[in-house]
């Protein structure tokens, strides 16, 4: 598959994530990105630093259009960290911990995530209100604790399956609410 077009999949799901999900500018939306899994190989074993690019390229310049803090999550080698830039973590109070992205320690799309952004930092574990998980990464870990899925219209980056999500705030009460009489 050709670099372009895993740009424009990547764009066109972005566009879609942020248009539907109802993010905000401030907000944080995290990806999780297999560039293995994009190019048909399994997780983790086909580092691909030119397609974690082509990915950023498309989905970094609708982030910044929209005011939305983009994030990426690494791989379990350094514990799924968070690359984002140093003032969302600064908004977020986020803890910062020590780790640079390297293509096989970390994934190609936070290397390149981590050389485009102008004061990356890596942070343990944030919950973003928004996410794409391309590849089956399970960036479930970093979302606000009601996520909702979202089927989007562009179904795969490459051979990578897309999974989106929003999040909610969670529901209290309400009509089917059921509640212990003796703790009113």
């Amino acid at each position: 598959m050709e670099l372009k077009e895993i740009t424009k999949q990547a764009h066109d799901a972005a566009v879609e994530l942020i248009e539907r999900s109802g993010i905000k500018a401030g907000q944080v939306m995290v990806v999780g990105c297999s560039t293995s899994e994009i190019q048909g190989f399994d997780l983790g074993s086909h580092s691909g630093p030119e397609v974690g690019k082509a990915v950023l390229d498309g989905i970094l310049p609708v982030a910044r259009e929209h005011g939305v803090y983009l994030a990426a999550q690494c791989c379990e080698h350094i514990n799924r960290a968070i690359i984002i830039e140093e003032e969302a973590m600064e908004k977020y109070n986020l803890e910062q911990v020590n780790a640079v992205p390297q293509p096989k320690a970390g994934g190609s799309f936070a290397t390149a995530l981590y050389a485009a952004l102008e004061n990356p930092v890596a942070v343990e574990n944030l919950k973003a209100h928004a996410g794409l998980d391309i590849g089956g990464v399970l960036i479930g870990m970093h979302l606000k604790n009601v996520a909702v899925p979202m089927r989007l219209s562009t179904k795969h980056v490459g051979n990578a399956l897309i999974i989106a999500a929003r999040t909610r705030p969670k529901f209290t009460g309400g009509e089917r609410a059921v509640y212990n009489d003796d703790l009113r």
